[in-house]
């Protein structure tokens, strides 16, 4: 039996044409559930995906949204729940230069912020009364760098870090309500953001050694490997997990 093929009403997945959303997107729809998902700027992605989905037999749809809109996250949301909603995937954000915190700029760090942290707050207090309907579920994708530090890595390991602690928030607060929430923490992929950065000449092979060394698996994962555990916590399998943080990353974190 599909993961959510008895779930009425829609998943969402917000940040949906990025490595790890993409991946989302595609294993939820595997799994049976109904899948809306969002992208800021790329129709083409999007499109693409869209087909790509219609390839494997499977139904998905996009609607363009800048999560640091809150009235535009209201009214995707709103539309997105007219048939119920029952999960919100939270795996946007933008590409982060590796950078050390000394040299990263006020202004920097505070865009980060908005983007990260106020991004999902926004999708948060929008989507909360309609979780509530459904004893609906919250799966933020944040880092392993958040248990782990990764030097170089506190552009996304700080934002991704409050973004955990309002998941614990909401898990704490929201559970008499029937809603749960959790957060994935990707380790080193060889796919997706990290593919770009590595392409972008952020890591030297030195760094890749280092970092594999570090991994108790010595190899990379895959977008694929985040999205079935992101799956797997928002769905009824995971029916008492909450405010809980599963780091996919080979054990880096061990």
């Amino acid at each position: 039996m599909e993961l959510f093929d008895t779930r009425p009403g829609q998943a969402l997945v917000i940040g949906g044409t990025g490595g790890v959303g993409k991946a989302t997107v595609k294993r939820l729809a595997a799994e049976g559930a109904s899948v809306v998902f969002t992208y800021r700027s790329s129709q083409e992605a999007a499109l693409t995906l869209i087909a790509e989905c219609d390839e494997a037999g499977t139904t998905v749809s996009a609607v363009q949204l800048d999560i640091a809109d809150s009235d535009a996250c209201k009214a995707v949301i709103t539309a997105a729940a007219a048939d119920g909603l029952h999960t919100v995937v939270y795996a946007a954000g933008p590409k982060v230069p590796q950078t050390h915190l000394s040299r990263v700029s006020v202004k920097q760090f505070g865009d980060a912020v908005d983007a990260e942290v106020k991004g999902f707050f926004h999708i948060v207090h929008a989507a909360l009364p309609f979780l509530r309907e459904n004893n609906g579920s919250i799966v933020a994708v944040t880092s392993a760098a958040t248990d782990r530090y990764a030097v170089r890595d506190g552009l996304s390991a700080g934002p991704k870090s409050a973004v955990e602690a309002l998941v614990r928030g909401i898990a704490a607060e929201e559970g008499r309500f029937g809603v749960r929430a959790n957060s994935v923490g990707p380790g080193m992929l060889h796919d997706g953001m990290a593919a770009e950065l590595m392409a972008e000449g952020h890591y030297d092979q030195h760094a890749l050694d280092v970092a594999t060394n570090n991994i108790a698996l010595r190899r990379f994962g895959s977008c694929d490997d985040v999205a079935s555990a992101v799956c797997f916590l928002a769905s009824d399998r995971a029916g008492y997990i909450s405010g809980q943080s599963l780091n996919v990353d080979g054990g880096y974190t061990v």
